[in-house]
């Protein structure tokens, strides 16, 4: 496999990872840019056995170099089976939207969620990658996934509900005025 074949087809997940990740367009694509050419450096067929997993791990890094926000350590978070597995909780689970949510207030929980639960988010509901990839991309065991995914599946539902709740009382406000 050629390195061009190898990573070429998920430069759009590289980007989105790295946007939402740095929150900014230009440094999201020095991001991509900067992993690209790491991953160029470090590449070995016989080595890379899935390439996506691969690059945004690269990405993912490359992110948090550039900012220098994160060490290893702060990526570690204990992981309880009790605590933090909802009952019914799935891969395939994602956050059922309340009526009246808009794509921006969507885009703008997920913005506002801690890093740690934002990319997990951007991994799983965005990218489509299974846990045991998102695993592989932070660097953390399987349990820390699915604990960071429940608890940001949780922060945006309430975020969600908080703003369809919003929305609703300004469309009432808005519809009483025009009743008058």
């Amino acid at each position: 496999m050629a390195f061009e074949a190898a990573v070429l087809p998920h430069l759009d997940a590289a980007y989105t990872l790295a946007r939402y990740l740095l929150r900014d367009q230009t440094d999201a694509q020095d991001a991509v840019q900067d992993a690209v050419l790491r991953a160029l450096k470090y590449f070995r067929r016989s080595e890379v056995a899935d390439p996506k997993a691969w690059l945004l791990a690269i990405v993912r890094n490359t992110c948090y170099t550039l900012r220098g926000r994160w060490t290893a350590r702060a990526n570690v978070e204990e992981y309880d089976d009790v605590l933090h597995t909802p009952a019914g909780d799935d891969e395939s689970g994602g956050p059922d939207l309340p009526p009246g949510v808009t794509v921006e207030a969507v885009r703008n929980a997920i913005g506002d969620l801690p890093v740690q639960y934002r990319e997990v988010v951007i991994l799983r509901e965005v990218q489509g990658c299974s846990y045991q990839e998102i695993a592989q991309i932070v660097n953390v065991p399987v349990g820390t996934v699915m604990s960071r995914l429940s608890r940001a599946r949780e922060r945006l539902r309430r975020a969600l509900a908080s703003a369809a709740t919003t929305s609703g009382s300004t469309e009432r406000a808005r519809a009483g005025k025009e009743e008058r």
